[in-house]
C-alpha cells in the first residue's frame, strides 16, 4: 500500500468503529494531502469539534456561567467540550498540546463514549511528536509528508457504517490469532497493552468491511501494518525454533491444529511500511534527555508569561488576584453562607475562595562552548568553535539563546566570551583567541560547571558544549600527569551529572576516542563523533541534539 492508501484505509476503518479504534495520528504539514484527508474525515457520521492545543480546564470540562449565575441568582453551569455526544475531535498542532489537556483527552477516549481523535502532528523535528497519552490511545498513525498530489484520490466511506459496526463485533477470531498478535507485539518491543487490542479490532473491522465472518491472514496482516509499524522499537531476533525442520513439525502436529498465521507474513507486512531510519531515530531520541529540547526550562511566574489555571494562595501572596476565578470558587457556596449569615448583603467570600493568577515563562538557554585550544590542532578547533558560535548566535533571537566561550590550554581555562546575545561583541572577542600548550580538560570542565551554576541562579538554562579530542594530559593541580588528568576529568564529569547540567560532547578526532565516550557517559551527555568538522557541521550537530 502507498502512504495515501494506508491513510485511506485507516480513516475507513475508523469510520466503521471509532469507539474500538480510538483515532488516528496524522504526521503532515499543511498541504493538499492533509486537506484531502480532512475532507474525508468530514464525511464521518459524527459531529466534528476542532480543538486548540492550549484549551483551559474550564473549556474542556465546563464551569460556572458567571454572568448567567450573577444575573439569575441561581447556579448555572456551562457545558464542556468533552461532555457532549460522540464526536470527532480534530486537534491541530498536537505535538504542542498541554499535559493537562492531553490527559483529559485520554480520559475521554477511555471512557467509552464513542469519541474519536484526529491528531494532526505538525512537528518539524523528529523529537516533536504527539504525547504518549494520546498516541497510545489511537490505533493508527499515518505520514503524508511525501505524498504527491498525483497520489491523492477521493475517500469513499461505506454507506452502511452502522451495519458494518455490528458485524465487526461478530467476526469469528481463531484462538491462535490472539497469541500471535501478543507474541508479535513483544518481539517488536511494543510494551503497550492497547496495541494487540487495537490490532484485533482493526482486523475484525477489516473483515466485516470485506464481508467476511471469520478472520483471514490478509485481515491480520493489514491490521498489524497499520497498528504495529509506528509502535515498533526493535526488529525481532531469529528464534531457535525457526531452525527446526518444517517437515518434523508438520508430522508432530495433529490434523485439527487451530488456524495460525506465519510470523514471516506479519513481519513482511510491517517492514513494507516501516521507514528505513525509524529504529535509528528512536534510539537517538531515547538517548536524548528531555531538558535539551526546545528553548530553556519552563518556569512558573506570577507576573508575566502564558496564562495557567488560577491557583489558591494566601491573602498576603504577591501574585495578583484572579477575580473571575475567585467568583467561580465562591458562587457554589452562597446559599449555605446566606443561610448561616442572613444579615449579610451581597456575595459572601472566604479566604479559601481566593485564586491568584499564574503564568508560565520559558527561560533563555545558554550554550557554554568549552573548547580545547591545546596542541597542534588548536587552530582548527578554534576556527570551528568561532564559526559555530557565530552561526548559532545569528539564530539566537528566534531560539532565545545566549552563548559563552571557554578555552582551555596550558594549565588553566579562561572565559573568553561571557554570556551574550550580541553578534558584534562576539566577533570582536573571537578575533584573537590564543592556542597551543597542554590539555587541561578537567580545568575546562570545572570552569564550564562554575559558569553553568552561576547562570542558573540568574534564570538561564545552561548547556555545556565540549569540543575536544579527549587526550587530557594536565591535572587540576597543573602537573603533566595523564592518568591523574583523566581521573580529574571523570571527577568533574560526575559533578556535572549530579548538578543535572545538560551537556554535549563533540569528538573532533579522526577516530572516536574511547576515553571521551566514557567521559560523555559519566556526564550523561550526548556524544557526537565529528571528525574533520567545520563550523556548519558543529552548528548542525548542536542544533539537532538540542531539538532546535
Amino acid at each position: 500500500m502507498t502512504p495515501w492508501q494506508r491513510a485511506t484505509m485507516a480513516l475507513t476503518l475508523l469510520a466503521i468503529d471509532p469507539q474500538s479504534l480510538g483515532g488516528v495520528v496524522v504526521r503532515a504539514r499543511s498541504g493538499p494531502a492533509r486537506d484531502a484527508l480532512l475532507a474525508g474525515a468530514a464525511k464521518l457520521p459524527m459531529p466534528s469539534v476542532r480543538l486548540h492545543p492550549h484549551m483551559t480546564a474550564q473549556v474542556l470540562d465546563g464551569d460556572i456561567d458567571l454572568s448567567a449565575t450573577l444575573s439569575g441568582g441561581t447556579l448555572v453551569k456551562q457545558r464542556g467540550l468533552l461532555d457532549r455526544l460522540p464526536s470527532l475531535f480534530i486537534l491541530p498542532m498536537a505535538e504542542r498540546i498541554d499535559p493537562y489537556m492531553s490527559a483529559r483527552l485520554g480520559q475521554a477516549l477511555d471512557a467509552g463514549h464513542s469519541h474519536a481523535l484526529l491528531a494532526l502532528d505538525e512537528g518539524s523535528e523528529d523529537a516533536q511528536t504527539v504525547p504518549p497519552a494520546l498516541s497510545d490511545r489511537t490505533a493508527f498513525h499515518v505520514t503524508l509528508d511525501h505524498v504527491a498530489m498525483a497520489d491523492l484520490s477521493a475517500i469513499p466511506l461505506p454507506e452502511n457504517l452502522s451495519v458494518l459496526r455490528r458485524s465487526a463485533r461478530k467476526v469469528i477470531v481463531p484462538p491462535a490469532v490472539l497469541s500471535d498478535l501478543v507474541t508479535l507485539a513483544v518481539s517488536l518491543g511494543i510494551s503497550s497493552l492497547r496495541a494487540p487490542t487495537f490490532a484485533l479490532n482493526a482486523a475484525q473491522t477489516h473483515a466485516a468491511w470485506q464481508d467476511r465472518d471469520t478472520l483471514t491472514a490478509d485481515d491480520v496482516a493489514i491490521a498489524v501494518a497499520l497498528v504495529y509499524a509506528h509502535r515498533a522499537t526493535q526488529m525481532p531476533h531469529d528464534d531457535a525454533t525457526e531452525n527446526t525442520p518444517q517437515d518434523a513439525n508438520q508430522d508432530s502436529q495433529p490434523q485439527d491444529q487451530p488456524f495460525s498465521i506465519p510470523k514471516d507474513i506479519l513481519l513482511d507486512a510491517i517492514k513494507a511500511v516501516l521507514p528505513p531510519n525509524l529504529l535509528a531515530n528512536l534510539d537517538a531520541q531515547t538517548s536524548k534527555r528531555a531538558a535539551g529540547v526546545g528553548s530553556g526550562a519552563k518556569r512558573i511566574s506570577n507576573r508575566r508569561g502564558r496564562p495557567l489555571p488560577a491557583r489558591t494562595g494566601s491573602k498576603a501572596s504577591a501574585a495578583r488576584v484572579d477575580l473571575i476565578a475567585t467568583l467561580r470558587a465562591a458562587i457554589p457556596w452562597q446559599t449555605l453562607r446566606k443561610n448561616a449569615e442572613p444579615a449579610r448583603i451581597g456575595p459572601i467570600f472566604r479566604q479559601s475562595d481566593l485564586r491568584h493568577k499564574c503564568y508560565q515563562t520559558l527561560s533563555d538557554r545558554l550554550l557554554i562552548f568549552t573548547v580545547d585550544a591545546s596542541g597542534s590542532a588548536a587552530m582548527a578547533r578554534l576556527a570551528e568553535a568561532k564559526g559555530a558560535v557565530e552561526l548559532l548566535l545569528s539564530e539566537a533571537y528566534a531560539r532565545r539563546d545566549h552563548v559563552a566561550l571557554i578555552a582551555f590550554r596550558g594549565t588553566d581555562a579562561d572565559l573568553i566570551l561571557p554570556p551574550t546575545r550580541s553578534l558584534v561583541q562576539t566577533k570582536k572577542r573571537l578575533a584573537a583567541l590564543p592556542g597551543g600548550g597542554g590539555t587541561p580538560l578537567a580545568a575546562g570542565l570545572t570552569a564550564a560547571l562554575a559558569l553553568a551554576q552561576t547562570t542558573t541562579q540568574k534564570g538561564l538554562t545552561p548547556t555545556i558544549v565540549l569540543l575536544t579530542d579527549g587526550r587530557a594530559n594536565v591535572a587540576l593541580d597543573g602537573t603533566g600527569n595523564r592518568k591523574l588528568a583523566a581521573t580529574d576529568a571523570q571527577l568533574i564529569a560526575k559533578k556535572i551529572n549530579a548538578a543535572r547540567v545538560e551537556a554535549i560532547v563533540i569528538d573532533t578526532t579522526m577516530r572516536p576516542e574511547r576515553a571521551l565516550q566514557e567521559l560523555a557517559q559519566t556526564m550523561d551527555a550526548t556524544y557526537i563523533p565529528l571528525p574533520r568538522a567545520d563550523a556548519k557541521g558543529v552548528s548542525a550537530a548542536i542544533s539537532t541534539s538540542l531539538g532546535s
